[in-house]
């Protein structure tokens, strides 16, 4: 068995596991803290079976982790203790007895697909033996994920920092990172996936480039930026003032 057959299993049985504890719970909110973790098992996993050069292997696993980790820190901390999310909620309302297998199609499954496909790149980078050393795409790919996850971490650490003051109560997060685009973290994320791409590259893996355009689209169209600027439209009376100044994704200097 290769690598590419692997990891689908390995994937398969962790949302069938995830699913299942969710059921338990009664809350498919635990699927959004798995995301970077699944990444992090599908890196682990591929470092384990490959026979690539082992110090581009340590690489990848090791940022894949730190990152990853860190990310379902984060959304944990935040979501634990607080109840399902209000899209489950409303899912959970629209389909009734028919949600838990619903949610294992649409939502376990699908994330799924998605994570082994965005993870390409982490598992090409780890098949070839050659070159057998850390090259210039590397060492680029390196220092892009390095911006790309400042970016995510420190902006996702200054709003909680801004909205745990009660002064701040109400009020629009325009400040540090916020104040350079309006979605730091979603920037971030996008970025650091083309770092980890550049280090594929790097092992003859130039054909995953789907990997961070898909993430980047992902972000922008669907699931990030077009989804909370939708909300925040309509909650945020400051917003389009604010929007009107800052960039939306791609970090600039305030307009006047």
């Amino acid at each position: 068995m290769t690598v590419y057959t692997i990891t689908p299993i390995v994937v398969a049985v962790a949302v069938l596991l995830l699913w299942l504890l969710s059921l338990k719970l009664k809350d498919a909110s635990i699927v959004d803290i798995f995301w970077g973790l699944g990444f992090a098992i599908i890196a682990v996993t591929s470092f384990l079976v490959t026979d690539g050069y082992v110090g581009r292997k340590k690489l990848m696993a090791v940022l894949v982790v730190i990152w990853g980790v860190r990310l379902a820190w984060h959304i944990g901390s935040r979501n634990i203790g607080k109840g399902e999310d209000f899209r489950y909620q409303a899912m959970r309302k629209r389909h009734g007895d028919k949600f838990p297998l619903v949610s294992l199609v649409t939502v376990f499954l699908l994330q799924g697909v998605l994570m082994w496909i965005i993870s390409l790149p982490l598992q090409a980078a780890q098949i070839p033996a050659e070159p057998a050393r850390l090259t210039a795409l590397d060492f680029a790919g390196v220092i892009v994920f390095l911006i790309g996850f400042y970016f995510e971490a420190v902006g996702d650490w200054q709003l909680r920092r801004f909205k745990s003051a009660p002064a701040n109560k109400g009020k629009l997060m325009d400040r540090g990172l916020w104040s350079l685009t309006r979605h730091p973290n979603y920037f971030g994320d996008a970025l650091l996936w083309w770092g980890f791409y550049l280090i594929a590259c790097a092992a003859g893996g130039w054909w995953t480039v789907f990997s961070p355009a898909l993430m980047t689209f992902l972000l922008m169209k669907v699931s990030g930026v077009a989804m909370l600027e939708r909300s925040l439209t309509k909650t945020k009376p400051e917003y389009e003032a604010y929007a009107r100044r800052t960039n939306a994704f791609v970090p600039w200097f305030p307009k006047r």
